[in-house]
């Protein structure tokens, strides 16, 4: 079984990361790709983030019916900040003979020596680096695979501010991802 693990905030999720994670399973022959939602990022602020449980529904949301993707709450259930190292541990020990491939952005692939046991991440999983067509991925001292996903200049940041200010998001997130944010009032200045 191959299975791509594909970890983020997700504060939205939105069409590019659907479009990204499609173009991974499809390039990378992946058996299916793993959405895990971070609890606690050890790289971002909490007072940025919506709360764990409604980024989760958000996820579900967006993946739900399509049959290449998974969601999987294993960062949310544990305490504590969201290291990429625990998350293919368990999963290791989950799936102990499948071939793990962790999907990261190229600025992700960048700062991997920065993160907690880097090099028992690469030997946990082969590295993806999912690079938009065009982009020049950095040079690293960690070996991987590029990847070239469909470009598409959507990012959550943008996402959220164009939601402060009253701007219209259809065609940025799925219709259910965007009924979640309405119906939550979420993004709006407090």
């Amino acid at each position: 079984m191959r299975v791509g693990i594909f970890g983020g905030t997700f504060d939205p999720p939105h069409l590019g990361h659907l479009i990204a994670a499609g173009d991974a399973h499809a390039l990378l022959a992946l058996d299916r790709v793993l959405w895990v939602p971070a609890s606690e990022p050890p790289h971002k602020p909490a007072a940025s983030r919506t709360r764990p449980g409604l980024r989760m529904e958000m996820v579900e949301a967006a993946v739900a019916g399509d049959e290449r993707f998974q969601v999987n709450n294993l960062e949310l259930r544990r305490p504590g900040p969201s290291y990429t190292v625990d998350t293919l541990r368990e999963l290791r020990d989950r799936w102990p003979g499948a071939d793990l491939v962790l999907l990261l952005g190229a600025d992700a692939l960048r700062d991997l020596p920065t993160w907690r046991a880097p090099d028992e991440i690469i030997r946990l999983a082969r590295l993806a680096v999912l690079s938009r067509r065009g982009d020049r991925v950095p040079g690293s001292s960690f070996a991987a695979l590029s990847v070239p996903v469909t470009r598409i200049d959507i990012s959550a940041t943008e996402i959220r501010r164009r939601v402060q200010r009253g701007v219209p998001i259809r065609n940025l997130v799925p219709d259910s991802v965007r009924n979640i944010i309405n119906r939550e009032r979420m993004y709006l200045a407090t």
